[in-house]
């Protein structure tokens, strides 16, 4: 156990509290992939087991790998990443594929491998690193909107665009992420609000052009719109069925739930293991596991903050809130979903919820973020080598 502890630097809190999500996540997974394995297999939940073990071994060596990596290389990598990103979009659009039973065109799948991969989840750990990189580079300077509009808001619209027509929830997501992001950095409040407004139109335009051409963007618009009206009026609808069987299972969990493995409505809520996992959570772990989940995440972000805060450069300042925040606004969109405070989006559960690209994306992530804390650790460790007097005057 030395040994391992000796390899790993960053942030050891947000190491821990990664792998209890991902040792934990086998409970909730395991009991409610009986609903696939009887739609989708022959019967045996042992074969999604070891999937999602696949999922997450890889997901920690993606960890491991990055945050060897020096936060630096982040820079250059975002810049060269960033075209490849819009051609694997473009080609999602054109050739994209569904995932049982999902609808919307989302994943593309890798010749020769055989697995599908979510290009937008690797588009929005790409863009908010390039964001970083640019805010960074024009920190404490003067610039106009016109000079921003080329090298920052292009890609953004660019990369927004190309997620839009097939995943809206993911698009609003980055939006507000980014928005968040640019604002911390120092961007011009008054070039802000005229950004959002822009966002706004283009939205707008974009329904109106997919209400009046049905043809060209089959179902999405139609889609979104139920689903908001589902949640507004209550009307009987797919993603209000799927609310309800949410809410009998957390309803069954009470306060200390029915027990690992014996949640009933795995077997009726479609995405049980995915989308509304935490709803079977909350049914076999009871409110107490669910606040404890729901403080998991909270002590990630405070942690975080802290990343951030003891950050050496203002890029990593921003690398940080870039691609950590999502991770914690996902979850509590995903939890949000479950208990009916908010529409129904197809967000997964970091960390938790079955699927690889959710969790490499996800590890990708936190890896960014543990070079980040890694690299400070090593300024510590050189000035206490470089001035033990001082260490000692301060002691005494």
């Amino acid at each position: 156990m030395g040994t391992i502890f000796k390899h790993i630097k960053g942030d050891k809190a947000i190491w821990a509290v990664v792998a209890f999500l991902a040792l934990f996540s086998f409970l909730p997974v395991y009991s409610a992939s009986s609903n696939l394995a009887y739609l989708y297999g022959d019967g045996s939940t042992f074969k999604f087991l070891i999937k999602h073990f696949a999922h997450l071994l890889l997901g920690f060596a993606i960890i491991y790998g990055v945050h060897k990596i020096p936060y630096n290389y982040f820079r250059g990598l975002s810049i060269i990443a960033l075209p490849i990103v819009v051609i694997l979009l473009i080609i999602t659009m054109s050739q994209g594929t569904t995932i049982e039973g999902a609808n919307a065109s989302r994943w593309i799948r890798v010749p020769f491998v055989g697995f599908t991969f979510q290009t937008s989840t690797l588009a929005a750990v790409v863009l908010m690193t390039y964001i970083a990189r640019y805010l960074s580079k024009v920190k404490d300077k003067t610039v106009t909107f016109k000079e921003t509009l080329l090298p920052l808001w292009l890609p953004v619209f660019l990369v927004l665009g190309l997620i839009l027509p097939a995943n809206f929830s993911t698009t609003a997501i980055i939006f507000v992420m980014l928005t968040i992001l640019v604002f911390v950095g120092g961007y011009p409040l008054k070039y802000l609000v005229f950004i959002l407004g822009a966002g706004l139109v283009m939205l707008t335009m974009f329904v109106i052009t997919a209400k009046a051409f049905p043809d060209v963007f089959p179902n999405r618009v139609d889609t979104w719109i139920s689903r908001v009206e589902s949640f507004i009026d209550k009307e009987d609808t797919e993603a209000d069925y799927q609310i309800e069987k949410a809410k009998i299972a957390i309803a069954s969990g009470g306060i200390t739930g029915l027990g690992p493995g014996k949640s009933i409505q795995k077997n009726f809520l479609p995405q049980s293991s995915s989308d509304f996992i935490y709803a079977i959570i909350v049914e076999e772990f009871g409110m107490i596991g669910a606040l404890f989940l729901m403080f998991l995440y909270l002590l990630l972000l405070f942690r975080l903050v802290i990343v951030a805060h003891k950050s050496d450069s203002i890029f990593g300042k921003l690398l940080v809130i870039g691609v950590g925040l999502p991770i914690v606004f996902q979850a509590m969109i995903n939890m949000a979903v479950a208990v009916e405070l908010f529409p129904v989006t197809g967000q997964t559960l970091p960390l938790i919820s079955s699927g690889g690209t959710s969790i490499w994306m996800t590890c990708l992530a936190i890896g960014m973020i543990l070079s980040v804390s890694a690299k400070r650790e090593v300024v510590i460790k050189e000035e206490n080598e470089e001035n033990p007097l001082d260490i000692l005057s301060e002691a005494l």
